[in-house]
């Protein structure tokens, strides 16, 4: 069916697409992954352990009646990378959600740190596009979609590598975006405020850190998991045809003030 003779729904479906969702066996990847199958596609879900990633395919398929391929892979390696795309096939959504977070102040943090934070976070998703990027533009279609941060354009102290790589992940994003403008890839970045993680559970667990976190949100509280896929769908979807190195701030107000 042509886009312009779809209905506003319709542009949101995603039958007969095949998604790969990084850190798809938890947290925000693992809803994402779920969401994209709700919407029609049949998806892959990555991780590096391979029994989180087999339980979360289980799940979803069970949940969607899509197909649901687990595939454990280190994505910071590009020859992991390669095999990767050999065992997934064909992508039309990629959604670049794996991250790792290491805190503390930049004068304790070592160079070690530094690299595990960057090479998963913004190393990564610079492997996967250049993977699957150039077959999306050849077929004429694609979707990637970058998980950015609130500190993709703000700081907060004790987050040097993290912040550092969301940043840079939004560079990424925009020069990708260019490349297969006018191939009809587009790339764009979801940044998220702080939702209720696995990775956030050091500030969920301490009610001070927890209450600084919530003083600055304009809605009073962190982000339920649930409301990440709404705008993860837009972007993968047609619904968004004419946004391309752009991102999409779901972060109840942070960043408005």
């Amino acid at each position: 069916m042509d886009s312009a003779a779809k209905t506003v729904m319709d542009l949101f479906r995603l039958d007969g697409r095949r998604a790969l969702v990084t850190g798809g066996s938890k947290g925000l990847g693992r809803t994402i992954a779920e969401a994209l199958a709700q919407a029609g596609a049949d998806v892959v879900v990555v991780s590096r352990t391979a029994s989180e990633c087999e339980r979360a395919a289980g799940e979803i398929a069970s949940a969607t009646g899509r197909r649901a391929l687990a595939i454990a892979a280190d994505v910071t390696r590009a020859e992991d990378v390669d095999r990767l795309a050999a065992e997934a096939g064909a992508i039309d959504v990629l959604v670049n959600s794996a991250g790792i977070n290491i805190r503390g102040p930049a004068a304790t943090l070592t160079e070690a740190d530094w690299d595990t934070v960057l090479d998963v976070n913004l190393k990564a998703p610079f492997l996967l596009a250049r993977r699957f990027g150039p077959a999306m533009a050849e077929r004429g279609w694609g979707r990637i979609v970058q998980l950015g941060s609130i500190l993709s354009t703000i700081g907060i102290a004790g987050r040097t590598p993290y912040a550092s790589s969301k940043a840079g992940l939004l560079g990424l994003t925009k020069t990708l975006a260019l490349e297969w403008a006018d191939r009809g890839v587009t790339v764009n970045a979801l940044c998220p405020g702080p939702f209720a993680t696995e990775m956030n559970r050091p500030l969920l667990d301490d009610p001070t850190k927890y209450a600084e976190f919530v003083a600055s949100i304009p809605v009073g509280r962190w982000g339920e998991l649930h409301e990440i896929a709404g705008a993860a769908l837009f972007l993968a979807s047609d619904a968004s045809s004419y946004m391309t190195g752009s991102a999409l701030y779901v972060d109840g107000g942070w960043t408005a003030r």
